[in-house]
């Protein structure tokens, strides 16, 4: 992790001696882990970003997606970190929202997915997009993350498919409201049974990614008297 003291070096070197207590096992300990950070954004970089709080900039990784939702350099801005400590170093990555961040350690939690990994992804899927590939079993959209391949990304989708359910916010139903908890649940079985499977399926053959084509599906309001045609006509209109 980068850390900047404007003032003088012991800024630098008190945040050395309290980021440096870590369990016996690489992992941090849970009273030194950084929960956010609240401070002036002073620079922004490619997939890199330094808030200043207290006279000490903190370097965070981000990725592309946060990126273009920061705040113009000079303004007040609250960033939820994740802590990582590895033999070669310690990196801090960031996200605006505390439910981005749990999804980013769900990646992590996947077999062969690091930190640096798990950027990559949430850099050309936004944590919305990833939830919708993840359910829809689109690895060919997360393959698109750089370093990222196609047995990699089928592995994120069968480690991380079970745990949807627990995400913050999940799906968005035809009413427009976030479906949450068992409801989520719910929804992920509604994606892989029936005239939404059968929906989906006919619209990637019409050359939609199956991420477009569950978050289309996704967006209407079903009814258990709803045919696949049905369905699919209702969907075609989202996609429009």
């Amino acid at each position: 992790m980068r850390i900047f003291a404007e003032r003088d070096g012991s800024a630098k070197r008190e945040g050395r001696r309290s980021l440096s207590k870590t369990r016996t096992n690489g992992e941090p300990d849970k009273k030194d882990m950084i929960n956010y950070i609240k401070g002036i954004l002073s620079e922004v970089e490619d997939g890199f970003s330094v808030v200043e709080a207290h006279g000490v900039g903190y370097g965070i990784g981000v990725p592309a997606t946060v990126l273009s939702e920061l705040p113009p350099k000079g303004t007040e801005v609250k960033i939820y970190t994740y802590y990582s400590v590895k033999e070669d170093g310690q990196s801090l990555f960031g996200f605006l929202y505390k439910e981005d961040r749990e999804i980013f350690k769900n990646l992590i939690s996947v077999s062969g997915i690091g930190p640096k990994g798990a950027i990559a992804i949430l850099s050309v899927l936004r944590p919305d997009d990833l939830r919708m590939a993840i359910i829809t079993g689109d690895a060919k959209s997360i393959s698109q993350a750089q370093g990222i391949g196609k047995r990699t990304a089928e592995r994120v989708i069968l480690e991380l498919k079970d745990k949807i359910g627990s995400f913050a916010e999940s799906f968005v139903n035809g009413t427009g409201d976030v479906m949450r908890g068992t409801a989520a649940a719910g929804a992920q079985a509604a994606f892989s049974a029936g005239p939404v499977s059968e929906a989906i399926d006919a619209l990637t053959v019409l050359g939609y990614s199956r991420m477009e084509a569950g978050r289309a599906v996704g967006a209407v309001s079903i009814t258990e008297d709803m045919t696949t045609e049905d369905v699919l006509k209702l969907a075609l209109k989202n996609l429009k």
